[in-house]
């Protein structure tokens, strides 16, 4: 570990008994570590593309984290990231170092209704398979795994209507719109 590299702890997973659709990032940035908040980034698209995805179910405001993650959860999201620890400076994945998977085998036991993982970005993406093999499912599995355009400040080769677009298909598919 360089001396200007930490090692970093991620934040809890966000999930009920009803998430259908668990969205997976690599591991929190700085904001959203400092802000103890998934996507906390105020540049990061996430919270903004979902509201486009619901227009009709108004999103709570931002300073309002706890109302929003009720609201994602009610729509049967739930939020989580592949690593549980890593060695990071700054907060792009190519700087990610010594990372650990979380414990998706315990998440798993507690989402009885789980039908996709949704990987917000490549990282996230570049785990799928040792994510599915840590649940226990078979590569036949009907859980889906989709790699999703990243949301975060750093993918500014997808406009925010082909993110929309993305995500959207993916919801559609299992039937979360």
């Amino acid at each position: 570990m360089s001396a200007s590299e930490s090692v970093l702890t991620g934040l809890p997973p966000l999930a009920s008994r009803h998430t259908r659709v668990l969205i997976l990032g690599s591991f929190p940035g700085v904001a959203s570590l400092r802000a103890q908040q998934y996507y906390g980034h105020p540049q990061n698209q996430f919270w903004r593309l979902l509201a486009a995805l619901w227009p009709a179910h108004a999103m709570p405001a931002s300073q309002d984290y706890a109302a929003r993650c009720d609201w994602v959860l009610a729509r049967g999201l739930g939020l989580w990231d592949v690593y549980a620890v890593c060695e990071r400076e700054g907060s792009l994945d190519t700087s990610i170092r010594n990372a650990r998977l979380n414990d998706f085998a315990a998440l798993h036991a507690r989402l009885p209704l789980l039908a996709g993982v949704a990987h917000n970005g490549g990282e996230s993406f570049a785990r799928a398979r040792q994510v599915r093999s840590s649940m226990g499912l078979a590569a036949d599995a009907p859980v889906a795994s989709l790699r999703l355009p990243s949301t975060s400040p750093a993918n500014a080769s997808w406009s925010f209507a082909r993110k929309c677009e993305a995500w959207g298909e993916a919801f559609r598919r299992w039937e979360l719109l």
